[in-house]
């Protein structure tokens, strides 16, 4: 489809060669000199072509270097376009969902795919949603297509929604921690199509936080939508993924089976760091917010505010209380924020930078959580109801207000971990990070 190669060309990787071809060296540097509109006689002298060659070997390394960088599935045409062709489709999509420069529902439109709704997930289809804000139904101003949303009081699709439809097509960019919300939109995409019996095909996309597992298992009882399987804090897996976990395990309702297709990512593994193209979430800006999203947002049930409401949300932490703390920010009202905690009060904590992301090498911190414990005036206020249901459990609190080491805390954990990645392990698609 040349509209197709159009719009894959955009993504700046470098040669695209074909596996299937073999080459010597000598042939593969010629080809490239080529590209590179530089003259290689095969006359010349072989000194002259030895040099000439050296040289294109670097820039073949670097080229290839290039190709090798993961790849979200969008990228990957020859693989779903064919199987939606013909079809009726619902996109569950938001601004992440893109490639190159053009959003999936504008690319597929191009192609002449039928597409009859837009399912929108926490923070809406053009991303623009406070965390929890509601997001209303609609229609996109630059297609007309209906948007329904799938956060507020209509979490999971109703049959009535479906109708019509052949099949579900789910593109959005997860960071691969658990209170990160799109699994679980995911989750109810599922378990409605297998009740409509419609197939959900997931283009995947790579895990920004894929190389570590680490935090509590949740436990049933705290189940919500911010958690709702038995899975730690950060479980490295990817979307596509974690969807076939959800339906091997049985963990829809009623054991529900989905018709459930991944098209996997391009030269993707689990041990890579991947930085996103675009920001998932207002408040999710920037690589060290991502990375440090799985440790701070522990914060979000607390008194503590995460920097919700600046321009570094989820890259520092604080509270007008610690004012033993040098470290100082505002939060004041802003897209992504319009009520954030401690609203025009000056909040004294820690703040981190880019030397943090370059040192980091994965994990959970408890640190910061039990430190502001300590430092709080009133530790009976410093918990509220909804840390339990971010942490999965009661323990982790019960854990930090008995005085405990993070040490001491996460060794608590191992157990159930060993027993998660024996469950993760038939699920995955990727080569793994260990």
């Amino acid at each position: 489809m040349p509209n197709t190669m159009a719009k894959t060309e955009k993504v700046n990787a470098g040669f695209v060669t074909e596996p299937e071809e073999c080459f010597s060296w000598f042939n593969l540097c010629a080809i490239k000199a080529s590209k590179f509109k530089l003259s290689m006689r095969l006359r010349a002298p072989k000194f002259i072509q030895i040099a000439i060659a050296t040289v294109m070997v670097q820039l073949v390394f670097s080229v290839n270097a290039q190709v090798s960088d993961p790849l979200p599935a969008i990228y990957d045409t020859n693989q779903y376009l064919p199987l939606l062709t013909g079809k009726n489709i619902g996109v569950v999509a938001n601004q992440t969902s893109v490639i190159g420069d053009v959003h999936l529902v504008d690319f597929l439109l191009e192609q002449e795919i039928k597409i009859k709704t837009v399912f929108a997930p926490e923070h809406g289809f053009r991303g623009k949603a406070d965390a929890g804000e509601k997001v209303e139904d609609g229609k996109d101003a630059k297609t007309g297509l209906p948007i329904i949303s799938l956060y507020g009081k209509n979490k999971k699709p109703s049959q009535e929604m479906l109708e019509g439809l052949d099949l579900i097509l789910f593109d959005i960019q997860d960071v691969g921690v658990r209170f990160y919300t799109y699994i679980s939109t995911l989750s109810y995409v599922m378990e409605a199509a297998a009740e409509k019996g419609i197939r959900v095909m997931v283009l995947d996309r790579p895990n920004p936080n894929g190389y570590f597992i680490d935090g509590p298992v949740l436990k049933s009882e705290f189940s919500s939508f911010v958690g709702l399987h038995p899975v730690p804090v950060v479980y490295a897996l990817t979307i596509g993924e974690y969807g076939k976990m959800v339906n091997g395990e049985g963990w829809l309702k009623d054991g529900l089976n989905c018709d459930y297709t991944v098209i996997p990512c391009l030269n993707y593994r689990h041990a890579m760091r991947y930085s996103l193209p675009v920001k998932p979430s207002p408040n999710l800006p920037n690589d060290l917010s991502i990375a440090l999203y799985p440790s701070l947002c522990f914060f979000e049930g607390t008194i503590v505010s995460v920097g919700r409401g600046t321009n570094k949300p989820f890259q520092q932490y604080g509270a007008p209380w610690a004012t033993s703390f040098t470290h100082v920010f505002t939060p004041t009202p802003n897209e992504g924020a319009k009520y954030p905690k401690h609203e025009n009060k000056p909040c004294y904590g820690k703040g981190y930078t880019k030397d943090d992301l370059n040192s980091y090498s994965g994990g959970i911190d408890l640190e910061p959580l039990i430190l502001m414990y300590q430092n709080a005036p009133d530790k009976q206020k410093y918990f509220n109801a909804f840390f339990k249901k971010l942490a999965g459990t009661d323990q982790l609190q019960k854990d930090i207000e008995a005085g405990k080491s993070e040490e001491d805390i996460k060794a608590g954990w191992e157990s159930e971990l060993e027993y998660f990645k024996q469950i993760r392990a038939k699920y995955l698609i990727y080569q793994d990070y260990e």
